[in-house]
C-alpha cells in the first residue's frame, strides 16, 4: 500500500494545542462497524457502549519528565535532550541512557552538560542563549557526559548527580509534549499528560487514548460490570519518527518493551473464552494484546500470554486482528502507523471518510485532542 493512501487534509488551527479543562467532557465519536454509522457524543457517554462481562485493557505507563534543557560546558551553548531509554547493565558510575539530542551537531562523545537553574534567572527553553560555565547555574542538579553515538542521531550519556535520579527528573524536567503542540510545557502539563491510571514510569510520550478516563469514570465502569485490566507498553523514540517509505510494508518499527502480568493475562482469557469483548484503550494497549497473541489448541482461540518481551509489530490493512474487537483511540497524524493501525481494524476508505468528518465538525486533533470509539 502507498503512504498517500493514508493521507488526509487537517487545518492547523484544529490541532488541540491545551486539553479540556475536565479529562471527560471532550467529544466522542462512535464508529458502529457494523451498522456502518456515526454518531457524535460526549466522552462520558462511553458507558452507554460499555456492557457487563467486557474487558477494557489500559496501558499502565507513566511519562517521565524526560526533556531537560541545559548548557554546553566551555561554550553556553543553549541544548536539549530528550531521554528516550534507560541502558541497562552499563558498569561505572551514574546513570546512562538513550536520549535524543539538539543542536546535534554540537555535540560530540567527550562534551558535557549541565542541568541546574540560571543565575540570570532565564529559562534555558526560551532564551537559546547562556553562560559559559557550570559555575552559572545556582545549583547544580545533573551533569551529563556523551559517551558515544547512538542510533539514528541519538547519544548514548551518562548522568552524574548527587541524590536520586528521578527525583531530580521530576523537579527539573518537562513534559516531552509532542512537536504539533506549538508552545512550552507547563506544570499543569504533569497532571494532565498522564493517564489518572498512570503507575509505571518508562514513556516518552503519553498513552493519549487514557488521558479521556477519570476516577469516577473508571469506578462507574467497574459498577456496570466491565473488567478494568491494565498492561504496559513504554512508549518509546519510535513514536517521534515519521513514516518515509512510499511502500508501507518497507517501514520498520521502532521495537518497544511491554509487559503482561499473569494475573493480568488471565482475567483477559477468561473474557475471551466466555466470548466477552475485548476493548482496547489506545493504540499501545492493541500493540502489547496483539504481539502477547497465541492460539490455544484446546479453545481454537486466541488468547493472551503473560510475560516481558519487546514488540515492533506493525498493524496494517489486511492484518487479521486476534484479540481485541472494539478500540477507544485518538485522532491521528496523516500518513502515521497510528492511521494505518485503526485502519486495518475497520476500513481504510471508511477510516478516512471519518476523519473528513471529523474535521467538517471541527473535532480536536492529536494527544490533547477528542476521542473515537470504534466498535
Amino acid at each position: 500500500m502507498h503512504i498517500e493512501d493514508f493521507n488526509y487534509n487537517l487545518p492547523e488551527e484544529l490541532i488541540a494545542q491545551y486539553p479540556t479543562k475536565e479529562r471527560d467532557r471532550c467529544r466522542l465519536m462512535v464508529v458502529n462497524r457494523e451498522q456502518n454509522t456515526i454518531s457524535h457524543e460526549m466522552f462520558y457517554q462511553i458507558l452507554d457502549h460499555l456492557y457487563p462481562g467486557d474487558c477494557m485493557v489500559f496501558n499502565s505507563s507513566k511519562v517521565l519528565p524526560a526533556r531537560l534543557f541545559g548548557k554546553k560546558i566551555g561554550t553556553g551553548v543553549p541544548v536539549e535532550f530528550l531521554l528516550t531509554k534507560r541502558i541497562e547493565g552499563r558498569t561505572g558510575e551514574g546513570d546512562i541512557w538513550e536520549t535524543m539530542v539538539r543542536p546535534g551537531r554540537r555535540l560530540k562523545p567527550g562534551d558535557e552538560v549541565v542541568f541546574g537553574r540560571w543565575s540570570d534567572g532565564g529559562d534555558v527553553e526560551s532564551e537559546r542563549h547562556g553562560s559559559t560555565s557550570v559555575n552559572d547555574t545556582q545549583e547544580t542538579k545533573l551533569i551529563a557526559e556523551i559517551l558515544e553515538y547512538g542510533e539514528a542521531g541519538t547519544r548514548i550519556v551518562r548522568f552524574k548527580y548527587d541524590g536520586i535520579f528521578m527525583e531530580i527528573l521530576d523537579e527539573i524536567g518537562r513534559m516531552p509534549l509532542p512537536p504539533y503542540i506549538d508552545r512550552d510545557s507547563e506544570e499543569s502539563d504533569k497532571e494532565m499528560y498522564q493517564t489518572v491510571y498512570a503507575d509505571k514510569l518508562g514513556s516518552v510520550a503519553s498513552p493519549t487514548a487514557g488521558l479521556h478516563f477519570t476516577e469516577n469514570l473508571l469506578n462507574e465502569a467497574k459498577a456496570k460490570g466491565v473488567k478494568l485490566e491494565f498492561v504496559t507498553l513504554h512508549v518509546g523514540i519510535g513514536t517521534f519518527r515519521p513514516v518515509k517509505v512510499e511502500n508501507i510494508e518497507e517501514h520498520k518499527m521502532h521495537f518497544e518493551e511491554y509487559s503482561i502480568s499473569e494475573e493480568t493475562a488471565r482475567s483477559i482469557n477468561e473474557s475471551i473464552l466466555s466470548g466477552n469483548r475485548v476493548i482496547s484503550v489506545g493504540t499501545t494497549s492493541t500493540r502489547t494484546l496483539e504481539s502477547a497473541a497465541y492460539l490455544d489448541e484446546k479453545s481454537g482461540k486466541y488468547l493472551v500470554r503473560a510475560g516481558s518481551s519487546s514488540t515492533g509489530i506493525f498493524i496494517y490493512p489486511g492484518y487479521e486482528f486476534k484479540i481485541i474487537k472494539a478500540l477507544v483511540t485518538n485522532f491521528h497524524l496523516p500518513k502515521s502507523t497510528l492511521l494505518m493501525l485503526i485502519s486495518a481494524l475497520y476500513d481504510r476508505e471508511k477510516i478516512l471518510e471519518a476523519y473528513h468528518i471529523a474535521v467538517e465538525e471541527k473535532y480536536r486533533f492529536f494527544s490533547y485532542g477528542d476521542a473515537m470509539l470504534i466498535e
